[in-house]
């Protein structure tokens, strides 16, 4: 019986992961870890190292990705109509791809994305950890107001309505 219980608990915590809210920031993505994001420098889709510090200031979401992962493919239309929506607001989106430049370069151009995409290779999932993903799961996305502070993670896909109403507070 007791591994019953266990078992329902457990999933009904990946399903608040999935499903649920934003995840709460305690104890998720602290100062010191989020200091190192921006400290952190990847290669952009052209092989030229891009700081992340070059967008403090902002209201940053950062999303790590994989072309290869449906969610991940299902939420960046979303993204794509938001930045173009809000970046005169201040809004950047940057996705951390953790997969091989050519077909993270194909889905990119397929898509129409115009945010920055960055390769994250070992150097991502590194970034991914310091950003709160512990389980390295994807899509996961991390949301920082124009101070740097962590205001939210995302674990898993993220319906463009939902993201919306986070963000328009924060900019």
């Amino acid at each position: 019986m007791l591994a019953v219980a266990v078992g329902f608990g457990l999933a009904g915590v990946l399903a608040k992961r999935i499903l649920g809210g934003p995840e709460p920031l305690s104890g998720s993505v602290d100062e010191v870890r989020v200091a190192h994001l921006w400290e952190a420098e990847l290669d952009d889709l052209n092989g030229q190292a891009q700081p992340l510090a070059q967008w403090r200031g902002q209201v940053l979401v950062l999303n790590f990705w994989a072309p290869w992962c449906p969610p991940c493919r299902e939420e960046m239309p979303g993204f794509i109509r938001l930045q173009e929506r809000y970046a005169g607001q201040g809004l950047r989106f940057v996705g951390v791809a953790l997969d091989e430049a050519e077909p993270v370069r194909a889905f990119a151009r397929r898509i129409g994305v115009n945010y920055p995409i960055l390769l994250g290779g070992m150097s991502g999932m590194m970034l991914g950890d310091a950003a709160g993903n512990r389980h390295g799961g994807l899509p996961y996305t991390l949301i920082l107001d124009r101070r740097g502070n962590p205001v939210a993670t995302l674990t898993g896909g993220v319906d463009e309505a939902r993201l919306e109403a986070l963000l328009r507070p924060l900019l």
